[in-house]
């Protein structure tokens, strides 16, 4: 079991998390639970009507989203807000009961609940006000799941999926073989039939995919950097909330926002090519590829929300949960760009706005160290699981209950 030590860190920061987002205590900067009091309580007045909003462009998000939003009407009892947080807060200790849990069991280590515990509360309040923790929750289930029960993780990747498309990416690393066909069929199979579930029940349930055209370069993007700069030589563009974020727009916008998704697309062509040189699976493996999968997409995207943090740190505590995860330095440095980013939203967040030299410091190291938490990644995961050219292979592992060998 953890440690009593590790159990009153979380009841503190978790107890200072439900103040913040409960107003008791009020942080520097904009108030983060505007979103969940005015954005996610409006989707919900609609969403309860039987339909999706068809109207607002800030809807971009899968179907089976609406779960999420319409989930505080379980407790009729409480007001939408509150209620949102205590779910919230629900899938916070969820989380960390799994990973709790998997630390415990032979050849695991609790490093993962550790870094769970301080990667959420160095988001802080934010962590708790976007529904992105109930989506980790889903996608550290399934990665738990994977390494025994390929359909239960791709079952609970195609359904996180359908919430918000990212937990895709967590099959990037199920070993070659029967384990992949078992959990890429499950992740079809889920999300094709709770999209087509909600596209039949509820007008709109595809209207997200159009929502997004016409959107500019969210300002706390890696490609943000040059307009932050270019601002102070005269760029004519503006900065405004635009789709629900506060994004660039104006002359060169739409360029470097499609360098950014040529750069994803690079991403993906490089697991490709890792997923096919791959010859050497550990325990770790598939962890390890999913959060490098992650860390690539998040780190490259053209909007680097607070909250996509919460998607690192999760993947990164199943990945130190194994005691051979070669992830140790690049989640490091994730955790400390996610206490950066509590920094810059919401505490300076007017300052990133501003494009003054402190916001732009902000995201300089942020950035900087999502960056070289990607390479160190992708360079670690590339050394364990693809084989020296010429050099002899490394002699298979005996099958343990926690090898992908026995994946069901």
């Amino acid at each position: 079991m953890p440690s009593v030590r590790l159990l009153a860190v979380w009841a503190v920061t978790r107890t200072l998390l439900l103040l913040c987002v409960l107003r008791v205590l009020t942080l520097p900067g904009p108030d983060v639970t505007s979103d969940v009091s005015f954005i996610y309580q409006g989707w919900y007045e609609v969403l309860r009507t039987g339909t999706f909003p068809l109207d607002d462009v800030t809807w971009q998000y899968p179907p089976a989203a609406a779960l999420a939003v319409l989930a505080p009407g379980a407790l009729p009892f409480l007001s939408y807000p509150v209620a949102f947080f205590l779910l919230s807060f629900t899938a916070d200790a969820v989380v960390t009961v799994l990973l709790g849990y998997a630390g415990g069991r032979p050849g695991r280590t609790f490093r993962g609940v550790w870094v769970w515990t301080a990667g959420v509360a160095a988001l802080g309040p934010t962590a708790y006000a976007r529904y992105d923790l109930m989506v980790t929750a889903v996608a550290v289930a399934a990665l738990l799941a994977g390494a025994r029960r390929a359909r239960t993780m791709g079952t609970l990747a195609g359904f996180g999926a359908v919430v918000k498309v990212w937990p895709v990416l967590l099959l990037a690393g199920v070993p070659q073989g029967r384990a992949a066909r078992r959990s890429w069929a499950a992740a079809v199979l889920t999300t094709g039939g709770v999209a087509l579930l909600f596209w039949v029940a509820m007008p709109g349930a595809l209207a997200f995919l159009t929502f997004q055209r016409d959107r500019g370069t969210e300002v706390e993007s890696l490609g943000a950097l040059v307009f932050h700069g270019a601002r102070h030589l005269g760029w004519p563009g503006t900065v405004q909330l635009n789709y629900g974020s506060v994004e660039f727009l104006g002359p060169l916008v739409p360029l470097v926002s499609g360098l950014a998704q040529g750069l994803s697309a690079a991403a993906l062509g490089w697991l490709v090519v890792w997923r096919v040189r791959a010859r050497e699976w550990g325990a770790a493996t598939s962890a390890d590829a999913a959060f490098a999968a992650v860390l690539l997409f998040t780190t490259t995207s053209r909007v680097i929300s607070p909250q996509y943090m919460l998607w690192l740190v999760g993947v990164a505590a199943v990945c130190l949960t194994c005691r051979e995860s070669r992830m140790l330095r690049p989640t490091a440095l994730v955790l400390a760009a996610t206490l950066v980013t509590f920094l810059e939203f919401p505490v300076w967040f007017s300052h990133v706005v501003a494009s003054d030299a402190l916001g732009v410091g902000l995201l300089l190291v942020r950035n900087g160290l999502l960056v070289a938490a990607a390479v160190l990644a992708c360079r670690g995961l590339w050394r364990g699981a693809v084989p020296v050219r010429g050099a002899p292979r490394r002699p298979t592992a005996t099958p343990s209950a926690d090898s992908p060998a026995t994946a069901r």
